[in-house]
């Protein structure tokens, strides 16, 4: 009879045995295609896209990272580069604008939004990828670059010189609304954001005095980026408790983070925005601001990108980027694949909520990961606190635009039906609160 440690001994031998044979076969196939592909290769272009499409073929977002996009990478995180200083897209195999960053050399030389890039040094740009492009009008600072611009209502291409200087993009936008509410919008999460945040506030306090009633932190279309920025943003807001923990495929090294005493908003109530666009970071804050009942999260369901990716170097060979955790609110929730449900949900226009079409979130994703905690207990989603809002406030809030309503347009706020919403909100609170005999609503987290 055969023991459980030698069957174990065994299974383990032909797992190995089946693992050496299944590499025999990569380096067969190799050097098939070095041997007969119609035109010769370059062993490393072959090698990496091999080891991309084992790392890709998991889920969405591992990958490989080779020197020149892990540099890349570490640039945006870092939040500067030297550069131009505009932000850009790709249309009809041209780039184009869609925005000069302000105080740049982009913005001075007078590039505007809407230019279409045709050329950078007399080369045309039909044929380049995207990253490519950008990647030729980054460089070191006083170097310079000639880059030829179509403009709508220009009769022929215009043509500049422009000299490259370090950018700072601004992650990090604030102003007040009608003096007495602070607006904040974070566009991401690199090395700058945390620092960036504290001075907006800092600045917006000054600005309204004792005005302040109320702060918008608008999240929508925020991508992500650094945990430990998203932590840090969270607990700016948060007195104690836990902020997110991870749970990885091995039990002990599950992590959490937990508040710190201190709010910078001094318990001002909060409204956060969030849509489809919001993702990963920006999930972890307004998932860890809503279970504390510290904001009220007002838009439309989030991405859902709960997954932790490590970014691990492999030295003089770039990195890899491999998921190895999943995210967890403060309540237990996982946010992969579900995202973050408003607690007020209002539509950015009619259009798109009548219309019906979805627009593409995690779970549509090939290969997403499942929500692990939904897989195990469908029924079991984590219920929440109340919102605790006087009686008929949250009725206010109209979920529509009226009919009719003017396009949103980035320029005029008073176009962004979402943020409205969220000012008027917040002036109700602020209004009952600040009534004769109404008791203050604790707003610091439990």
């Amino acid at each position: 009879m055969v023991g459980p440690l030698v069957a174990a001994w065994a299974q383990e031998s032909g797992g190995r045995a089946e693992t050496y044979r299944l590499l025999n076969l990569f380096g067969d196939v190799f050097e098939r295609v070095r041997a007969e592909y119609v035109e010769p290769v370059n062993d490393r272009e072959v090698i990496e896209n091999a080891i991309n499409g084992m790392l890709t073929g998991l889920d969405p977002h591992s990958s490989y990272l080779n020197a020149r996009t892990y540099r890349d990478m570490q640039v945006q995180t870092r939040g500067e580069f030297g550069g131009l200083g505009i932000e850009v897209t790709q249309e009809g195999g041209y780039i184009k604008v869609i925005s000069p960053i302000d105080d740049t050399p982009a913005a001075r030389a007078g590039v505007r939004a809407g230019d279409l890039i045709t050329h950078l040094n007399g080369s045309t740009v039909q044929g380049m990828t995207l990253q490519e492009a950008v990647e030729q009008m980054r460089g070191e600072r006083g170097t310079s670059i000639r880059i030829t611009i179509r403009r709508e209502g220009a009769e022929r291409p215009i043509e500049l010189t422009i000299t490259r200087d370090v950018i700072r993009p601004q992650v990090v936008r604030y102003r007040l609304e009608g003096n007495d509410i602070a607006y904040i919008r974070l566009s991401s999460f690199n090395e700058q954001t945390g620092a960036r945040l504290r001075e907006a506030m800092t600045r917006l306090r000054q600005q309204a005095g004792s005005n302040l009633r109320g702060l918008v932190l608008d999240l929508r279309n925020n991508p992500g980026g650094l945990l430990d920025q998203a932590v840090q943003v969270a607990d700016d807001f948060l007195e104690q408790g836990e902020i997110v923990s991870t749970r990885a495929r091995r039990a002990e090294e599950a992590q959490r983070w937990n508040a710190k005493p201190g709010d910078i908003a001094q318990g001002l109530p909060m409204v956060v925005l969030i849509n489809a666009g919001s993702a990963s970071a920006s999930e972890i804050v307004a998932g860890a601001l809503q279970d504390h009942r510290r904001a009220i999260v007002l838009g439309v369901k989030s991405f859902g990108k709960g997954s932790v990716q490590t970014v691990m170097p492999i030295p003089g060979n770039g990195a890899i980027r491999l998921t190895t955790a999943r995210y967890y609110t403060p309540s237990g929730r996982s946010i992969q694949a579900t995202g973050i449900e408003p607690d007020i949900e209002v539509h950015a226009s009619r259009e798109q909520a009548e219309a019906g079409i979805p627009r593409e979130r995690e779970a549509d994703l090939r290969r997403a990961l499942r929500n692990e905690g939904r897989a195990q207990q469908p029924q079991a989603a984590p219920a929440l606190p109340p919102l605790n809002l006087p009686a008929g406030l949250a009725e206010r809030v109209a979920r529509l635009p009226p009919e009719g309503a003017p396009a949103f347009d980035a320029a005029k706020p008073e176009t962004d039906h979402q943020l409205q919403q969220a000012l008027q909100l917040l002036r109700g609170l602020a209004a009952v609160q600040s009534a004769p005999g109404q008791p203050m609503q604790r707003r610091a987290a439990r």
